[in-house]
C-alpha cells in the first residue's frame, strides 16, 4: 500500500498535477488563484492573472469587459501574453533585456502579475504599486526581465505589473467606433485597460495583503506618458494616491530650465508625447480602412491580427501617401479631457505627491520640463521630487550595445534586477540599486522618498543625482565585476 501511494504521488508530480503546498489559495474576481515562490524568502509571485475578458473578436476596440470566470484553482506560474507587436531582433534594447522567453504576442493580452510577502493576509494592508511598462505604446510587456519585482515584495510593497493593448489595437480611432460608443469616442483602449487594472486592484488587492486605499502608479517612457494621462483623466481619479513619472518629460517649455537643473541638459523636451485630435485621427483611419476594403466594423473586426497590424505600412507604401493610424493616447473628451500640460496649469491634475526624473543620456532634454512641472506643483500647494540618473552602464566590451546612462538604463536599478543582466556590475552598482529601490518603495509607502531628498522648489532647486562614487566608477571602468 505504501509503495502504491509513493508511485501515485510520483506520477502526479511528474505530470505537474500537484501545487506548491506552501503558497495560499486566494479567491478573487474570476475564481481562485495560487502563486509560486520566488528566489527571496517569503515573497510569492502570481503570474498571468486575467484582469478583463480577452479583447478579441467582437471585443476588439471596445472598453475592457469583465473577466471570464474559470473553474478550479488557477496555478499562476506563467506570465500572460504580451500585447501584439513586432518581433524583436538582437541588438539595442533586445540585447539589453534578453527577450525570447515570453509568451507569444497576442491581442489576448489583459493579464497582470503580483509580487507580495503578505499573500492571504487581508489585515496586513501593505502599500501597493502599479507598474506600467514603456515601449512607445507599441511594444513591451510587464514581465520583461528587468521588471522582476521580487525585491519590491521583499520591501513590503505589493507590486502589480500589467500588459495592456498596444499600437492600433490599443489606440485606434474610427468614426464608426465612436458612433457605437455610448460616450461618442474611440481610441484610448490601452489607457482604459490601465484604469481597469486599477479597478481590479481596488477590488482584489486586499487578498494579496495590499491596501486598496494606498496605491502608487509608476511607469517609464510610454509608461510614464500613461501615468501622465492617468493623472489627468477623470476616470482614474481616486484610484491612486501617488505617481512616479520616469523619462516621460514634464511640462513643455520653450526655454532653458530654472536654475538648479543639471547644466547642459536643458531645453525643448518637456512633454515627450504629442497628441492629435480625435476628429483628425478618425478620418485618417477611415481613409486607410476604406482603401483596404474594410468599410464597416464587422469587416474590421473580422480581419486578421496581422492584417490590422501591418495595414498602415502597406497603405503608405502602396498609395504613396502617408496616414498615421492612431497608436497613442489622444484627448477624446471622455478618457482624456485635456493635455497633461493644460491640466497642470489649470489645477485639475490629480492632487497627489509626484516623483519625476530622467536619465543623463535620455531621449531629449527633459530637465527643463521636469523643473517647470515641479515649480507648477509648488504653485498649486503640492510637492514633487526631481531626479537624474547619471550612472553610465558598465560594459564587457562587446560591440553594438547601448552605452552611457541611456533611456531605460535606470530600470535595472529601480527594480534591483541586475542579476538578470549580462553587464559586469560593480559593488557600487548594487549599492546604488539598493538606494534607488529604497527611495522608490519609500515613496510607495508614504509619498516621500526619504534619504534626505527634498522636494524641488524655487528655494531648493536641486535634482537628486543618482550616480556612483568615484571609487566605484573607477572599478567599473576597469571592468571588474562584483557580485552582491
Amino acid at each position: 500500500m505504501k509503495k502504491t501511494l509513493i508511485l501515485v504521488l510520483s506520477v502526479l508530480a511528474l505530470f505537474g498535477c500537484t501545487r506548491p503546498a506552501s503558497t495560499p489559495v486566494l479567491t478573487i474576481e474570476g475564481g481562485q488563484v495560487q502563486g509560486v515562490t520566488t528566489d527571496l524568502p517569503g515573497v510569492i509571485v502570481y503570474r498571468g492573472i486575467p484582469y478583463a475578458a480577452p479583447p478579441i473578436g467582437e471585443l476588439r476596440w471596445k472598453e475592457p469587459q469583465p473577466v471570464v470566470p474559470w473553474e478550479g484553482v488557477k496555478l499562476c506560474d506563467k506570465f500572460g501574453h504580451p500585447g501584439y507587436q513586432a518581433v524583436h531582433y538582437p541588438g539595442g534594447y533586445t540585447t539589453e533585456w534578453g527577450y525570447g522567453d515570453e509568451s507569444p504576442y497576442s491581442e489576448d493580452c489583459l493579464y497582470l502579475n503580483v509580487w507580495t510577502k503578505a499573500s492571504g493576509n487581508t489585515a496586513k494592508k501593505l502599500p501597493v504599486a502599479l507598474w506600467i511598462h514603456g515601449g512607445g505604446y507599441r511594444e513591451g510587456w510587464g514581465s520583461e526581465p528587468e521588471f522582476d519585482a521580487q525585491e519590491w515584495g521583499a520591501k513590503d510593497v505589493v507590486i502589480v505589473s500589467i500588459n495592456y493593448r498596444l499600437g492600433v489595437f490599443g489606440f485606434l480611432t474610427h468614426p464608426e467606433l465612436s458612433a457605437e460608443s455610448p460616450h461618442g469616442v474611440s481610441g484610448n483602449y490601452g489607457i482604459l485597460d490601465q484604469i481597469e487594472a486599477l479597478k481590479w486592484i481596488k477590488k482584489n488587492i486586499a487578498q494579496f495583503g495590499g491596501d486598496p486605499d494606498n496605491v502608487m502608479i509608476f511607469g517609464q517612457s510610454a509608461g510614464a506618458g500613461s501615468v501622465k494621462t492617468l493623472c489627468e483623466s477623470p476616470l482614474a481619479r481616486g484610484l491612486f494616491n501617488k505617481a512616479i513619472i520616469m523619462s516621460g518629460g514634464g511640462l513643455t517649455v520653450p526655454q532653458p530650465a530654472p536654475a538648479g537643473a543639471p547644466a547642459g541638459r536643458m531645453g525643448r523636451m518637456g512633454g515627450m508625447f504629442r497628441q492629435m485630435s480625435l476628429q483628425d485621427s478618425e478620418q485618417q483611419t477611415k481613409e486607410v480602412m476604406d482603401w483596404a476594403g474594410l468599410t464597416d466594423l464587422k469587416k474590421m473586426r473580422a480581419a486578421s491580427t496581422e492584417t490590422i497590424y501591418s495595414l498602415g505600412n502597406i497603405y503608405n507604401a502602396a498609395s504613396g501617401k502617408f496616414a498615421f493610424l492612431t497608436a497613442m493616447p489622444i484627448v477624446d473628451g471622455y478618457v482624456s479631457k485635456e493635455s497633461f500640460d493644460d491640466a497642470a496649469k489649470d489645477g485639475s491634475l490629480a492632487d497627489v505627491p509626484y516623483m519625476i526624473g530622467y536619465t543623463l543620456n535620455d531621449m531629449g532634454d527633459m530637465a527643463g520640463g521636469i523643473a517647470a512641472f515641479c515649480l507648477n506643483r509648488e504653485e498649486k500647494g503640492a510637492k514633487a521630487w526631481a531626479y537624474e540618473f547619471a550612472r553610465p552602464l558598465p560594459t564587457d566590451g562587446r560591440p553594438n550595445v547601448l552605452s552611457g546612462a541611456f533611456h531605460s538604463s535606470d530600470l535595472w536599478f529601480v527594480f534591483k534586477s541586475l542579476q538578470h543582466c549580462w553587464r559586469p556590475w560593480t559593488q557600487g552598482d548594487w549599492d546604488l540599486s539598493e538606494k534607488m529601490l529604497t527611495a522608490w518603495t519609500n515613496f510607495a509607502k508614504t509619498g516621500d522618498p526619504g534619504l534626505g531628498w527634498e522636494p524641488y522648489t524655487k528655494d531648493n532647486n536641486q535634482f537628486m543625482l543618482f550616480k556612483l562614487d568615484a571609487d566605484d566608477k573607477e572599478a567599473s571602468e576597469a571592468g571588474a565585476p562584483i557580485k552582491p
